[in-house]
This record gives C-alpha cells, sequence and structure tokens, in this order.
C-alpha cells in the first residue's frame, strides 16, 4: 500500500495574496496621482535591478519609505503607481546601482528579493507590492523607446503604460507566461536540476509558453524537450507571480505516458525519477545525500508537496 504523508498547514506562496488594491482605474486620472502622491499615508518602494532597499528595524524588516525620503536618495525614475493598501497610496521608484551602494548604512539594507523571501525578512503582505514595482520598473527601462518606429517613449497612466510621440504607438506592460510542471509516474515524479540551482536542490522542469501555444501544449513540450518524457493529461494546480524579470509561473501536474529519460544538457544539468518517500524526505530536509527541493515560497515546492501527499490522485483534482 502506499505510504501517507502529511506535513500539516501549508505555508504561503510569495508574491500573492497582497492587500494591495491596484486601483486602476485612477491610473489616468493625473490630478488624483498627484494629490495621492502627495499623501501623508503615501509610501514607496525602492528597486535596483535585482534588489530591493529595506530599513533594519528587527524582522520582519520594513519596505516602505515616505516619499521625500525616498527621493531623497536618489531615485532615477518617476514614480509608479502601485495601487492603495488600506487606501493608503503605494509608489514604486527605480535606482541606480551606484546609489544604491551608498545607501548601505546601520539602518538600511540593499538586498535581492530571492534572499528576501528565502530568509524572511519581510511580512507575507509586504512582497506582492515589490513584486509588482520590480516588473514594472524592469519593463520601463527596457522599454524606453518605441518598437514601431524607434523613437523615445514617455511614461503615462501613472507608469502603466508608455506612449511613442513621434508614431502615436502605445506600449503596455507585458507579464511572460511560464509552464512549470511535475511529471508523474504512479509512485514516483519527475524531478530536475538547473546548473544554477544550489548545491543539493532539485527542482520541476519549467519553460516559457511559445506564440500560439496552450499551456498543456506548453508542458508536454517541455517536459518532451528537456527530459525526454511524453506526457498526456494535464492538471493545473496553482500559479505564481515570479518577478525575474516579469514572469507567471503557472503550475500543473502532468501524467507521464513514456518514461524513458532523455537529458537535453542545454537545458538541465540532470533528471530523476524520484520515489514518493524520497521526495518526501526532499522536502523536510532530511534527504541522505543532502538533496532538497526548492524553498515552500516557491510554487515548484506546492506541485512537489501536493504530489508527496496525495500520490496519483492530484491527478484527478483541479483546484
Amino acid at each position: 500500500m502506499p505510504q501517507s504523508f502529511d506535513f500539516g498547514p501549508w505555508p504561503p506562496l510569495a508574491y500573492v495574496n497582497s492587500r494591495l488594491e491596484r486601483a486602476s482605474e485612477r491610473r489616468n486620472d493625473h490630478d488624483y496621482i498627484e494629490s495621492a502622491i502627495r499623501h501623508s499615508t503615501a509610501r514607496a518602494v525602492i528597486i535596483s535591478g535585482e534588489r530591493v532597499v529595506l530599513r533594519k528595524r528587527g524582522t520582519p524588516m520594513d519596505v516602505l519609505f515616505a516619499i521625500d525620503e525616498a527621493r531623497s536618495f536618489g531615485v532615477e525614475s518617476e514614480p509608479v503607481f502601485l495601487g492603495l493598501a488600506n487606501d493608503a497610496p503605494r509608489f514604486g521608484f527605480s535606482m541606480a546601482p551606484d546609489a544604491a551602494e551608498r545607501l548601505k548604512t546601520s539602518d538600511l539594507l540593499v538586498i535581492d528579493l530571492r534572499s528576501i523571501v528565502v530568509q524572511g525578512l519581510l511580512a507575507q503582505e509586504d512582497l506582492q507590492p515589490i513584486a509588482v514595482a520590480k516588473a514594472l520598473l524592469t519593463w520601463h527601462a527596457k522599454h524606453r523607446f518605441c518598437a514601431n518606429c524607434g523613437a523615445p517613449t514617455q511614461s503615462s497612466e501613472a507608469g502603466w503604460r508608455r506612449d511613442c510621440g513621434s508614431c502615436g504607438a502605445q506600449h503596455f506592460p507585458r507579464t511572460d507566461p511560464c509552464v512549470i510542471m511535475l511529471a508523474i509516474d504512479g509512485e514516483r515524479c519527475l524531478l530536475a536540476r538547473s546548473a544554477r540551482f544550489p548545491q543539493g536542490m532539485w527542482s520541476c522542469l519549467a519553460g516559457f509558453v511559445e506564440p500560439g501555444e496552450t499551456l498543456e501544449e506548453a508542458v508536454r513540450r517541455e517536459t518532451r524537450e528537456e527530459a525526454g518524457v511524453q506526457v498526456g493529461r494535464v492538471v493545473y494546480f496553482s500559479s505564481q507571480p515570479w518577478p525575474f524579470p516579469m514572469s507567471i509561473m503557472i503550475g500543473c501536474h502532468a501524467e507521464a505516458t513514456a518514461t524513458k529519460l532523455r537529458v537535453d544538457p542545454n537545458e538541465i544539468e540532470d533528471a530523476r525519477w524520484v520515489p514518493r518517500a524520497e521526495a518526501a524526505l526532499m522536502l523536510e530536509r532530511k534527504h541522505k545525500d543532502g538533496l532538497s527541493t526548492p524553498p515552500p515560497a516557491a510554487v515548484a515546492y506546492h506541485l512537489i508537496r501536493a504530489y508527496v501527499e496525495r500520490g496519483p490522485d492530484v491527478l484527478r483534482e483541479i483546484r
């Protein structure tokens, strides 16, 4: 009889379930945005490439700064309007790396977003506004010129659009869909390693959805391309914003129909079929060889845990 596993309460995914109300209907109201940024409750997050500025005050730390204070640090962008948190306006600023380096003091910390999540430096509710700001500000940095005619573009709609004054084209932020999937063959699942992973960590396969492709087709193609494994049934599990730089991870379980491995070394370092009991040890960081899964903040952990706890039945569940 297959083993039964129960790890207790589920940890939260990162970058989800924020109290941020995006207030998208306000983005084109210039007077409202000007009033909001002057409001006494207005606060901003400061992004510098892959890093975020935090104020040290124990754990969780503080990621919100008064608008005037943020500007005094030497931010380089116009603010982008993130929305409202309990009716308090929230904005995002970008900062050049050299300016961020100068901010490192006994009171301030400049640290990458992955480390913030892994080390639990912020409250869960503060992660999604950072993800929004980081993705949006990255998009602005990469789209300063019109893709239609090459002329410079200007930010509009409180940072949610860029307009070309030359040809009149309007450009909007994009989110890149990425499938992340756990292939299942009865009492074992398919895990893989990328060369960029920490030592001993194994995870799910993942890849970008291509133009003209359904999510199910992307799951099947990526699993076949990276590991040589054929899958049939695909069941959606959950999704997660992934601001590296501006993706959404679409988590699925998939039923293997042909299990012989043929690893593409250009895509992944290695892949292996892992029995449920062994995957359970990896989740708990108790594997005899020091093997592990991604941390609980990642959707990959949740895909693996759901399978370990429920077995192949996850292929019959639609969330």
